[in-house]
């Protein structure tokens, strides 16, 4: 099953890169597909033993006070609680996910967790970190209209200068022809819109020269 999702992913890849490829990089992506394939799978692993743990309360409040459930799932899962409670405990909020190279940060900007993003920001995270293709949370954020997280990375005074694997700061991720990336931007939401992406086209049209403007 691994394999054939990397040869679809891949594939996916391989069609569109050549015509954006200075634009945003598809590589970064197909690695966040990737990512959340197997975290959601993972997810459901840790969502078992959750439910296995629920008659031993005690027991599970003994463990450190750091949650069952791992950071970057909490951040895809919305579950604010539980990465404050990772803040807590001192996890590294700055650890990168093995496969894809993003920070919880990155991630939360993927998939506009605003709330999230806000309680790593003000948590101290990172905002340096680049995944596996050089992006940071800023490109990301960018990229995908995230406007309020890209006003908090801004007011936390993160670089707008760091350019990614392929030379492209974050603004010069939006300031291409929509018409260019609109496939991108579909082929995403298709790919990771059962995982809970929702990415409205109309809206990221308008806001993509907003973006551009803002990181000036």
């Amino acid at each position: 099953m691994k394999t054939k999702i990397h040869e679809h992913l891949l594939n996916l890849n391989d069609k569109a890169m050549g015509k954006v490829i200075k634009t945003i990089s598809l590589k970064t992506l197909v690695n966040i597909s990737l990512v959340l394939l197997l975290l959601t799978s993972a997810c459901a692993q840790s969502g078992n033993k959750t439910k296995n743990q629920a008659d031993n309360k005690v027991e599970a409040k003994s463990i450190v006070g750091k949650p069952a459930m791992d950071i970057q799932m909490a951040v895809l899962s919305g579950n604010l609680e539980a990465v404050k409670q990772h803040i807590e405990a001192g996890t590294d909020i700055n650890k990168k996910d093995a496969m894809s190279g993003s920070t919880p940060l990155i991630t939360a900007a993927s998939f506009g967790k605003n709330d999230i993003a806000k309680a790593l920001i003000d948590a101290g995270a990172d905002l340096t970190p680049k995944n596996n293709d050089g992006s940071t949370a800023l490109h990301v954020a960018a990229f995908f209209c995230r406007i309020e997280i890209v006003q908090m990375l801004i007011d936390a005074k993160v670089d707008k200068t760091a350019r990614n694997n392929f030379g492209a700061t974050a603004r010069e991720t939006v300031m291409g022809p929509f018409l260019e990336v609109k496939p991108i931007y579909e082929m995403i939401q298709q790919q990771l819109g059962p995982f809970g992406l929702q990415l409205d086209l109309t809206e990221i049209e308008k806001t993509r020269p907003v973006i551009a403007m803002m990181l000036q």
